[in-house]
């Protein structure tokens, strides 16, 4: 039996969570994804199965402020513009979906962030 790689253990991971985390149209599911380069965050309402919100690094809105800073940084600058665009549209409490990776480093610092600009959870 091959050894388990590191993605698979993180989406076994997610999928443990996600038994739970479920996003409805009052209260939908914030959803984080990271790569090694960027970090990707959605709103996505699980009942209808459709995507509400999408911010990310490679984002235009942010594109030109997130070049040359560090990641931690760059998860500051995803967090707010995902909780403005929620915002925006009327969502004010999500759930939050961490991915299956450990809450902590740019993950913490992009939850920080939506929940600094007007997101609950």
């Amino acid at each position: 039996m091959p050894k388990e790689t590191r993605a698979i253990k993180r989406k076994r991971k997610h999928l443990r969570v996600r038994k739970k985390v479920f996003g409805t149209q009052e209260r939908p599911r914030l959803s984080v994804y990271k790569s090694l380069r960027h970090i990707y965050a959605q709103i996505v309402d699980d009942t209808k199965g459709e995507t509400l919100a999408a911010a990310s690094t490679l984002s235009p809105e942010i594109r030109d402020e997130v070049g040359g800073k560090k990641n931690i940084d760059t998860a500051r600058i995803v967090g707010r513009l995902i909780a403005e665009k929620a915002r925006a549209r009327g969502i004010v409490r999500v759930v939050f979906d961490r991915g299956g990776y450990p809450y902590h480093g740019r993950v913490a610092a992009l939850a920080d962030a939506a929940r600094e600009n007007g997101l609950e959870f």
